[in-house]
């Protein structure tokens, strides 16, 4: 199943780059994503470590040309430190909440924020949205109606 999902987001995410010249968030995001949309928390600890990520960014390329590659690189790598904060120090440890918060994935949080920080905030949730609906979706249809509980 995880194999679908992927596959599908990645076809929505090329086509959705080729007719409306948007990205979902980088190519395999919306195939985890909609893996998760049952998981509101862990959405929402996604786009915390993402939008964090894409502040320090911001922050840091006041101060250093930050482009190219070498964005891609820095937003994946403050994704995954934060990522890992959000899992270790943060929620589990300071607060003791069990609310399953933690982001999605090591990189994802990291291709959200690049993207976020390419092509503007709006316009990448947006489209990872609506990829990641459709992927889930047809997801359904596929496994015969059922919904998609753990996976």
């Amino acid at each position: 199943m995880i194999e679908i999902a992927i596959g599908l987001g990645i076809v929505f995410s090329l086509f959705f780059n080729e007719v409306f010249g948007v990205a979902a968030g980088g190519i395999v995001v919306p195939g985890y994503i909609a893996l998760n949309l049952h998981e509101p928390y862990k959405i929402l600890g996604t786009l915390a470590v993402a939008f964090l990520t894409y502040l320090t960014i911001k922050l840091v390329s006041h101060f250093v040309f930050i482009y190219g590659r070498r964005r891609l690189v820095l937003a994946i790598l403050l994704g995954f430190i934060f990522g890992y904060i959000s899992r270790q120090l943060i929620l589990y440890e300071a607060f003791s909440l069990d609310f399953r918060m933690q982001a999605i994935g090591f990189v994802i949080p990291g291709l959200i924020a690049n993207w976020m920080e390419r092509q503007g905030i709006i316009k990448t949730l947006s489209i990872m949205f609506l990829t990641a609906v459709i992927v889930r979706l047809l997801l359904i249809l596929i496994m015969g109606g059922e919904v998609i509980g753990n996976v």
